[in-house]
């Protein structure tokens, strides 16, 4: 059945503005961030402006990916319907979410793909205000009618849903949003049924300041948990502090801390950058990993002249090992030097399979003060350490859209992961509009740097320096031809640890940077594998 659906998508997609689009696979090595960057492209490339954006992935098939946009043309204005099936080799869709009615689409796209398959789209309201819903069987080709889930002036929502087996509340679908009305509170929403009807809206909570910025997940066990901020009462808004809600039984009612942490966000403009208007509103993610910090929750935050954010504007992480109990102090993320001058902002989080946390973010640390890149910083000790990660392939100069709110080139960009992928969004207007641009970033080639494209005369796997080390350590190996090479680590009673490289590399000369922060003291092995050639070498990790 699923086959029929799929063909049927495939010949829709050369019909009715269903467009088909592909990129072709390269790679060149970034000077910054040691590591291979593959090329940056737009996933739907149109004449549409196309903002914040969010990807999401299916449950049980990473293949499956939707990703979305506020898309616009001139006065008319919807949410972009993005699809791949086949990891991101091609991608097919439309500007336009044809739910109706066509023109009460105004923008804040919430994507989601359910257990079974069906894709799920929330929306603010264009001609009528509210919070709308609709549902699509046939891989976005076509869209049920808006289910309107609360009128008047409403926030962003946030959509997710619970693909967890073993929950209780397996395959239940949630929404979350801020009310526009006073005192701004935070609802939420369910559905069983895919979107075909929806529960009543339960307030979360009873603000004593206004809440903004929803961001709602599901733990390993169907737990809800819904974070926001709390700002201040007069524009721009700052960012005050965090609340937190957590349910244990589907949502039906809330444990709720108004103010777990206290932020200084960045709501406002940034003057350098055309006067673009920015947030400091908090992104969240939960470890579903299995691992051993499955159910840690984190949650990263843009804000100043709150140490450790220096003067200007950084990513701050705090974690939770406790399911919400208690709090980290403040992790900054990006690794360049404190009160530099530089700026980071809109922040997107991402726990993957393996427990890693990638954070993506604008910043302008190598160009002018009117420019932006995008950055990658991953950590794979909980949040201890990060490394930075360059993964644009051009820079860009954020500008207002014409037409739009004073200030708007968006206020959020998204993160997915699937298949040892990572798969941002983010927009940028090199192509003479804001684009939905995208990157394929294998997590096994981070941290790899080419030291030399001199081809060496054998294969070889060097000693580690320094050794013994803590914690981090640096392995260089030699590859004479074009091969498949895996680099794992493992422990003294042969268990594996850690696959560093699984790749297939061109003739060179590499190195890799180990970080061990989240190791015992021991002995440790380095396996080096290619076509024909293995070795090791015994590392001691001292701390």
């Amino acid at each position: 059945m699923r086959m029929k659906i799929l063909l049927s998508v495939l010949f829709l997609a050369a019909f009715a503005g269903f467009g088909y689009k592909e990129y072709k696979n390269s790679e060149f090595q970034s000077d910054y961030s040691n590591f291979f960057v593959a090329p940056n492209y737009r996933i739907f490339p149109s004449s549409f402006s196309q903002s914040e954006p969010e990807i999401v992935r299916h449950p049980i098939n990473p293949n499956i990916m939707f990703a979305s946009a506020f898309t616009f043309n001139g006065s008319f204005k919807s949410e972009g319907v993005f699809i791949t099936t086949n990891g991101g080799n091609t991608w097919f869709g439309s500007d336009t979410c044809k739910g109706a009615p066509i023109f009460n689409h105004g923008g804040d796209p919430g994507p989601l793909i359910d257990k079974d398959g069906r894709f799920l789209m929330a929306h603010i309201g264009s001609f009528a205000a509210g919070q709308f819903t609709h549902y699509s069987t046939d891989f976005g080709a076509s869209w049920s009618g808006q289910y309107p889930i609360a009128t008047g002036d409403q926030d962003k929502g946030d959509i997710r849903s619970d693909g967890k087996p073993g929950s209780p509340y397996f395959g239940r679908t949630y929404l979350s949003w801020v009310q526009f009305a006073p005192p701004f509170p935070v609802f939420i929403t369910s559905t069983t049924n895919g979107g075909v009807n929806w529960s009543g809206n339960l307030q979360v909570n009873n603000p004593t300041q206004r809440s903004q910025g929803t961001v709602l997940r599901v733990g390993p066990s169907g737990e809800v948990v819904i974070c926001w901020a709390g700002t201040i009462s007069t524009s721009p808004f700052t960012e005050d502090y965090i609340g937190f809600a957590k349910s244990t039984n589907g949502a039906q009612s809330f444990s709720v801390n108004e103010n777990i942490f206290d932020i200084n966000g960045i709501a406002g403009t940034l003057p350098q950058k055309g006067n673009i208007r920015v947030n400091g509103l908090p992104k969240m993610d939960i470890d579903l990993s299995g691992g051993t910090r499955n159910g840690w929750i984190y949650i990263v935050t843009t804000e100043k002249n709150l140490s450790p954010a220096g003067t200007d504007p950084d990513i701050i992480l705090r974690r939770s090992s406790d399911f919400g109990q208690t709090w980290s102090q403040r992790i900054r993320v990006n690794q360049d030097a404190v009160n530099n001058g530089k700026t980071q902002f809109f922040p997107a989080i991402r726990v993957d399979e393996g427990g890693g946390i990638n954070v993506i973010y604008y910043d302008d640390r190598r160009t002018a003060s009117d420019s932006a890149e995008v950055f990658l910083s991953r950590s794979t000790d909980g949040g201890n350490t990060w490394t930075d990660f360059v993964i644009s392939d051009h820079r860009f100069k954020p500008s207002p859209i014409s037409g739009t709110t004073a200030g708007y080139m968006g206020d959020n960009i998204g993160l997915t992961s699937g298949n040892n992928f990572l798969w941002p969004v983010w927009m940028d207007n090199s192509s003479g509009i804001y684009q939905v641009w995208t990157s394929k970033i294998d997590i096994n080639t981070l941290g790899i740097r080419q030291t030399s494209a001199q081809i060496p005369d054998k294969f070889l796997l060097e000693q580690n320096y320094p050794n013994p080390f803590n914690p981090v350590t640096n392995i260089k190996f030699s590859i004479k031809e074009k091969s498949d090479v895996t680099m794992k680590i493992y422990n003294t009673e042969g268990k594996l640890i850690e696959t560093l490289v699984e790749k297939i590399l061109p003739a060179g000369e590499y190195e890799y940077s180990f970080n061990a922060a989240g190791l015992n003291s021991g002995i440790y092995f380095v396996t080096l594998e290619t076509d024909g050639f293995s070795d090791s070498k015994k590392m001691i990790l001292l701390k």
